[in-house]
């Protein structure tokens, strides 16, 4: 995962060239739990960084998700549309949401390293 950065709001990116792939973390789906609908943005769609993509339901709540960067959605998974449950079981794999166009590269400085984003999620 040292290929990954990560958002205070739970959200991982894995970029490369200019394409940065999104999706939540592990433990963003813990947290959620079993995932029943995802709302997808429309490829096309152009987006700060930090801005809403998206809308994640569960049986326990619903959840937004947001842009790790600036760009333009060129590919959002399908497959995770009609099979929300992909992304309790393999997040950062079968279980990615969008595929984003990035603008700005100077943007991933703004992001979290795993050792800072582990810090966040332990509490520290």
């Amino acid at each position: 995962m040292s290929d990954l950065k990560f958002t205070k709001t739970y959200e991982w990116v894995k970029v490369e060239g200019g394409v940065a792939t999104v999706g939540i973390t592990d433990f963003a789906q813990s947290e959620l739990g079993d995932i029943v609908f995802v709302e997808l943005p429309q490829v096309g769609e152009k987006v700060d960084q930090f801005a809403r993509l998206g809308t994640i339901e569960s049986t326990k709540a619903a959840s937004e998700f947001f842009s790790p960067l600036t760009g333009e959605v060129i590919e959002v998974n399908n497959g995770v549309a009609k099979n929300p449950q992909w992304i309790n079981e393999d997040p950062y794999g079968k279980g990615w949401l969008v595929k984003l166009k990035v603008e700005n590269q100077e943007e991933i400085d703004n992001l979290l390293d795993e050792q800072s984003y582990k810090n966040l999620v332990e509490g520290k």
